[in-house]
């Protein structure tokens, strides 16, 4: 796998914080600090936890998952986790990126998505992404559900609202009330709340490889960078 491009760093917030995580905690910690005239606490207190410096190029530009977390794939496979949230306007514009490292990844790695849900309100969101995966149309309604929210500005956030989009993308009004009430998407969603929390994730879009490292925006410095990112961290522990 050719070694990724030089990184690029870009002065944005990419990331969409979780309420109450250490990204939101950690910019009012700063704010105080500075009332008090010490920057270098403020800084301290508000920067995330990131690789040990040791001459690599990807040095500081994402951190490691405490402690590392098993994978669902079989050995010699590489696990990437993408999670997002179908509200995030950072995820909306991170999707083009995703969508071209799913195109061109190598074949050791194994990419699923895992919809974030840090407040009830997100919790239709990661029901409907369960749902399109369990009758197998994801294709046809994760980036189509993104454009509606964030182009069509349509408020996508029941369960009235979803049953009626997935409608219109071919998906039966039946089979989107089974599969959406059932007890699989329900443990699916719960399965996500748990995972979030031990991987550490504090805001989408966020990208997890193999259990052990976490690719955010703040860190790579752009959507492309995290996709670079992720790609190299993914090839080095294939290779490992």
């Amino acid at each position: 796998m050719p070694t990724p491009s030089p990184l690029r760093r870009v002065a944005s917030p990419w990331l969409h914080p979780a309420p109450g995580s250490a990204v939101v905690l950690g910019r009012r910690r700063m704010m105080l600090a500075l009332g008090a005239g010490t920057l270098a606490t403020a800084l301290a207190l508000s920067a995330p936890a990131t690789a040990q410096q040791s001459g690599d190029s990807l040095d500081g530009r994402y951190q490691v998952v405490q402690p590392p977390q098993p994978t669902e794939v079989d050995a010699g496979k590489v696990e990437v986790v993408d999670v997002f949230w179908y509200g995030c306007p950072h995820c909306f514009r991170f999707l083009p990126e995703m969508e071209r490292y799913e195109a061109s990844k190598p074949d050791y790695v194994v990419l699923r998505r895992m919809p974030a849900v840090f407040r009830d309100s997100w919790r239709a969101h990661a029901r409907a992404y369960y749902t399109a995966e369990l009758l197998g149309v994801v294709a046809k309604i994760h980036r189509p559900l993104f454009e509606a929210i964030h182009e069509k500005r349509q408020a996508l956030d029941t369960r009235e609202s979803l049953m009626e989009f997935f409608a219109g993308h071919g998906v039966s009004k039946e089979d989107f009330a089974k599969t959406f009430d059932s007890f699989a998407v329900e443990s699916l969603v719960r399965k996500s709340e748990v995972m979030q929390a031990r991987y550490g994730v504090q805001g989408t879009p966020s990208v997890i490889v193999n259990g052990k490292y976490r690719v955010v925006g703040n860190l790579a410095g752009s959507y492309e960078n995290m996709a670079r990112i992720t790609a190299a961290l993914a090839e080095r522990e294939h290779q490992q």
